[in-house]
């Protein structure tokens, strides 16, 4: 190639070099990248291009501190190089020392009030520090500069969907989409905004676009098939699970979710099988002993049922509905002691739960005690007025 027989020409020409380390770095030979900025160096110790480009060889292959150092190099040779401070800011983001970041980012906007990059930029280390005000305030300035970025549309999209504010994230991600209808992340992001706000149609619409344009990403497989789970189509959440095990088999909420559907479609023990294999790739997951203790319940397999909601508890002593489960899985052994002490220790971690006091107080009625038994309706109805159930109780426990 031409460069190569540029440099076997003139070995001692740096700039060579610096052409051929920077076809290196396009083709993501980073290694090769690096030696020949290094003997660009060598050779010309005051360029600061070769600096600055052996940095973005160093930051493209993950070495962000010796990026940092020829970016630091750089701009002691040019002081007033934006791109030199824009690469080294954006390591700092990676390394998460986002104050320095901002410095960085600032400084360009001082010298250059109407690049935009900066503006966006800055306004995602802001984000990284949860100072979302200064960072929607940097990207309104982006957009002002830029109103065609996508990318900035997204980012504030994005904040928006974790703050919750889902008109506004779909509203923005729909903005990155119209400039960039190839943006998978903000076909996602906006899924995602419509999911959490019960707009599943919407989202799996949204979803299935991703997979669309990304056919071999298992997770968006997986957040499809949840929506699906949520609107009770089992079959089609299992064939999305199912997919998304066969792209990443290790992925252990992808089998405790199908374990799920199985469960909702009555196939326990397809159920039982996907939440223990969850549990031999993570056997320190409360969710998956419960789950699979629920089916062993509904399989009427209780002494199996309790062994699991007892790992659970034990995995997560805080696990208040595992109480309650093993509570009643005591109850249908007719173990009417145990089933009180499981339903006190559940409300003892929430006095809140105002099904666990009509269940108890379903207990009391069993065993005759009726004056706490009608204790235990009152709170529940006190808790929840609409426990229509608990106040008809209440009255046949004085009868």
């Amino acid at each position: 190639m031409a460069y190569n027989e540029a440099v076997k020409l003139e070995p001692q020409n740096g700039d060579a070099y610096i052409v051929r380390g920077i076809i290196y770095v396009e083709k993501k030979e980073y290694d090769l990248a690096i030696a020949d900025f290094t003997k660009a160096i060598e050779l010309k110790p005051q360029a600061e291009i070769a600096y600055r480009s052996r940095g973005l060889a160093y930051c493209d292959n993950g070495e962000y501190d010796l990026a940092i150092a020829d970016y630091t190099k750089a701009v002691e040779i040019k002081p007033k190089s934006a791109d030199t401070y824009m690469n080294r800011g954006i390591c700092y983001i990676k390394k998460e020392q986002y104050n320095l970041a901002i410095a960085d980012f600032t400084k360009i906007i001082d010298v250059n009030p109407t690049n935009s990059v900066a503006y966006m930029n800055r306004g995602n280390a802001y984000s990284k520090e949860g100072r979302n005000d200064l960072a929607f305030a940097d990207y309104d300035k982006s957009l002002e500069l830029n109103p065609r970025n996508a990318v900035v549309y997204y980012n504030r999209g994005n904040i928006h969907l974790h703050k919750g504010e889902y008109d506004l994230a779909i509203a923005d991600s729909t903005k990155a989409i119209e400039l960039d209808p190839q943006n998978a992340e903000a076909y996602m992001n906006r899924a995602s905004a419509y999911s959490n706000d019960g707009r599943n149609d919407l989202a799996i619409a949204d979803f299935s676009k991703v997979l669309e344009l990304k056919p071999q990403d298992g997770k968006m497989y997986y957040n499809r098939g949840t929506v699906y789970l949520h609107k009770g189509q089992n079959d089609l959440a299992v064939a999305d699970f199912t997919k998304a095990i066969e792209l990443n088999p290790q992925a252990e909420i992808a089998y405790r979710s199908r374990g799920i559907a199985y469960c909702n479609n009555g196939e326990y023990d397809l159920a039982i099988a996907d939440y223990t294999k969850a549990i031999e790739l993570d056997p320190k997951n409360a969710s998956a002993y419960h789950n699979r203790g629920l089916a062993y319940n509904y399989k009427r397999q209780y002494d199996l049922a309790i062994a699991d909601y007892t790992k659970a508890i034990e995995v997560n002593p805080q696990d208040v509905a595992a109480y309650m489960n093993r509570g009643n899985s005591w109850d249908d052994k007719g173990e009417k002691d145990n089933v009180i002490a499981d339903y006190n220790k559940a409300l003892e971690i929430n006095p809140q739960d105002a099904e666990i006091y009509f269940n108890r107080g379903s207990i009391y009625k069993y065993k005759k005690q009726y004056d706490i038994a009608i204790a235990d309706y009152t709170k529940a109805i006190e808790l929840n007025p609409q426990m229509a159930v608990a106040l008809c109780n209440a009255w046949s426990s004085l009868l």
